[in-house]
């Protein structure tokens, strides 16, 4: 069975990768090293299909190390220990140059064993991972390597590799194939910034095409020797590839920047990237978690200057539980616009922070006396009573009473915000109290 068209096109060489300009481009430090032969350790961090692998086995090539390749979902400490061993054999006199992809899956007491590994020098490390190895990667194997980024992608970058891909399809199985203007571009946009994927569409663009001898398009090429054409169209191009583009990972680190992407441009009264963001959570099919952060930006963000958007959201996310997907996101997309241009505060939540600040700081104190749930004094009590004051019994409903234990007596923690709702509140209990 053939492998796929991926890897079959996997570049051999620097100048037949696409991207990473910032670490591949004339200069930079990255291709420095790719074309020095001394390696240090190093971790490559960033999307699938973004060349992470295909550089590392560029690398490889061109040193004198025993290669040796290692998947971090499969692989175990007896693996490692076996890449050691390779070290002292004729082939790995060099050293073991050691490519782990996925090194995440690791546990820490494999990283350990690695570390160990890569202390002696015997073994030169190049890892791979999806994720944040800040987050994923042992410390003590971040400080003895250097972590470059790889970026998504764009579609221009990824466009000559559709066309080499239906290039090398059409030479491989003797094939002509026509390709109606605007296909090509919609599998570079359609891959969502992975070049892997953008090619594995072309060859199912080519798999699925149908085949006549009579060009449609134009510019067409002659037919080949059977009289035979594919015909790759841009309506298949668009049918192969739907949904392809959507990167999400519920347990990754893209799940994570989602989400805070979608508070986040709620919280800065932007509608348009809020129902991005909503978007890309509902097509994935995460309806809890754009509820869930939905409800926390009604409550934190907007809060007080709007109050009444609590039972809105409230009441959008109950409808959208009752519905489900896909009309789910009738209701989201309301509250979500309503979240993104409602007036904000975050006087209550920075409150509550200043408040839990202070109890975690262990400044408490006992309740006062008047606000104590008992009604009897004990025979120590040299001022007998309760002495709690009713404020429904004074005028405006308020008396001025200590409510604070002793030690915080005069703190403060709620200032109010500066929209409507708050500015009314405050000149209402300022009368009220007398303070103006």
């Amino acid at each position: 069975m053939p492998a796929p068209l991926a890897e079959r096109l996997r570049p051999q060489s620097l100048g037949d990768m696409v991207g990473q300009p910032h670490l591949l481009g004339p200069g930079k430090a990255l291709r420095r090293i790719a074309q020095s032969g001394e390696l240090p350790n190093l971790i490559f961090y960033g999307p699938s299909g973004v060349g992470k692998t295909t550089l590392a086995r560029i690398i490889a090539k061109q040193t004198d190390r025993l290669f040796t390749s290692l998947n971090g979902t499969t692989a175990g400490t007896a693996d490692i220990k076996q890449a050691i061993a390779g070290s002292g054999t004729i082939m790995g006199q060099n050293g073991v140059l050691l490519y782990l992809d996925e090194i995440q899956y690791f546990n820490k007491k494999q990283q350990q064993t690695l570390l160990e590994c890569i202390e002696s020098g015997a073994v030169t490390l190049i890892a791979s991972t999806t994720e944040n190895p800040y987050f994923y990667v042992y410390n003590a194997i971040l400080s003895r390597s250097t972590v470059f980024e790889f970026k998504p992608l764009t579609p221009e970058q990824i466009i000559p590799a559709v066309e080499r891909a239906f290039r090398f399809l059409r030479e491989e199985k003797g094939e002509e194939i026509e390709i109606e203007p605007g296909a090509c571009e919609w599998i570079a946009q359609a891959c969502g910034g992975d070049v892997r994927k953008a090619i594995n569409a072309a060859e199912l663009c080519f798999l699925s095409a149908t085949c006549d001898g009579a060009p449609r398009f134009a510019d067409a090429p002659d037919a080949s020797q059977n009289g035979q054409i594919r015909y790759v169209t841009l309506e298949l191009a668009k049918e192969l590839t739907q949904r392809s583009a959507l990167r999400y990972d519920k347990e990754g680190d893209e799940h994570y920047d989602i989400v805070s992407a979608f508070q986040k441009s709620m919280r800065g009264s932007d509608p348009d990237a809020a129902l991005h963001y909503l978007a890309r959570l509902l097509e994935a099919g995460d309806l809890p978690s754009a509820m869930r952060r939905l409800m926390v930006c009604a409550c934190e963000d907007v809060g007080l200057a709007y109050p009444q958007i609590i039972p809105i959201v409230k009441a959008a996310c109950d409808a959208a539980q009752m519905v489900g997907l896909p009309e789910a996101r009738i209701p989201l997309a309301d509250a979500v616009v309503l979240a993104a241009t409602a007036p904000k505060s975050n006087a209550a939540f920075l409150g509550y922070e200043a408040a839990a600040a202070d109890i975690r700081a262990g400044k408490s104190g006992p309740v006062p006396r008047q606000l104590q749930n008992k009604h009897y004094d004990g025979a120590d009590n040299n001022a007998p009573g309760q002495n709690y004051l009713y404020a429904h019994d004074y005028p405006g409903h308020w008396v001025r009473q200590q409510y604070l234990p002793d030690v915080l007596a005069d703190a403060v923690y709620y200032t109010f915000g500066d929209n409507r709702n708050e500015q009314a509140a405050r000149a209402y209990w300022e009368k009220i109290k007398g303070e103006k």
